[in-house]
């Protein structure tokens, strides 16, 4: 019921509701939308780190150097194979998580909170213990290769064909919980008495997940997959902390790259550049994801 005089006029001013999205527009304005506008200018022009107030148009020179560097081509496809591996393993590992912690089980509260605990720790920690575990002479992976009897003594950030699978095997242990705790909290929406019924029919635990469980946090996931592409094509801390997108390119995914052009090679105008791509990488994929969600929603209705 909607608050109204008696002769049935709103007490509550026109203008209430700008006043309460007047914040959040400003604050869109300002932090957002202004030095987004400022980066695509900078990427038209030829803009020192150094001289950061004198500007040289220079069109789309900065766009056509970048698409016939053949490093900055390599530095897409490795931020792609980095991003799709990080969202398949991460949601993955994640749901498989999700469903044990879902199960009945004696500690099960003392194994959620164990299953977390990488999600909290904060990249440097993180890149410290993957340091010690990849360690040439004294890290549990060259150990366990020796075991296994394969060459050791190697280190893996160190080593081009390894260096990229060790980054995705420290990225992906640190935000698989979050994918377990988001996908957890969906299962408890997964009415019960559909399991139940199900079960009764004569259904697997397999036909039970495929009919039951999966279309009902399918909306979760799918919003999962987006979160996480997003921020594995804009995660930079533990990548720089552990190879700085070597060795030899192995790890320089695009956002390593916009900082070492813009910050090393003080740049700004091409670090500018390459923020507007992979800007431009997250939107498709972001309309790629409303999309698919569209075409499910209307399937599933």
């Amino acid at each position: 019921m909607s608050a109204g005089d008696p002769q049935g006029k709103s007490l509550v001013p026109r203008w209430t509701p700008y006043a309460f999205m007047a914040p959040v527009f400003f604050y869109l304005l300002f932090l957002d939308f202004i030095p987004l506008l400022n980066e695509l200018y900078l990427s038209f022009t030829s803009t020192s780190l150094l001289t950061p107030a004198n500007h040289i148009w220079v069109g789309l020179d900065n766009y056509r150097e970048l698409f016939r560097n053949a490093d900055f081509l390599h530095s897409i496809w490795i931020t792609a194979i980095y991003t799709i591996a990080c969202v398949v393993f991460a949601i993955g590992i994640g749901l498989i998580a999700a469903l044990l912690l879902d199960a009945p089980f004696r500690g099960r509260a003392v194994a959620r909170v164990l299953v977390t605990l990488p999600w909290a720790a904060p990249p440097v920690a993180v890149a410290l213990i993957f340091t010690w575990i990849y360690n040439a002479q004294y890290g549990v992976f060259n150990y366990v290769q020796k075991l296994m009897g394969f060459d050791a003594f190697e280190n893996w950030l160190d080593t081009p064909n390894r260096a990229l699978i060790a980054i995705l095997i420290a990225t992906i242990w640190q935000i698989f919980p979050f994918s377990s705790v988001v996908i957890l909290a969906a299962l408890q929406g997964v009415p019960r008495e559909l399991r139940e019924s199900a079960a009764i029919d004569g259904a697997g635990p397999w036909a039970i997940f495929k009919a039951v469980v999966w279309p009902t946090i399918l909306p979760t996931v799918m919003i999962l997959a987006l979160f996480v592409t997003i921020w594995s094509l804009r995660r930079f801390d533990l990548i720089w902390l552990l190879t700085q997108g070597g060795p030899i390119g192995a790890t320089n995914t695009l956002v390593i790259d916009l900082y070492r052009r813009a910050f090393v090679y003080r740049d700004l105008g091409a670090g500018a550049s390459v923020g507007m791509i992979g800007l431009s990488i997250a939107l498709a994929v972001t309309m790629v994801h409303y999309r698919l969600s569209r075409r499910f929603g209307a399937a599933g209705a």
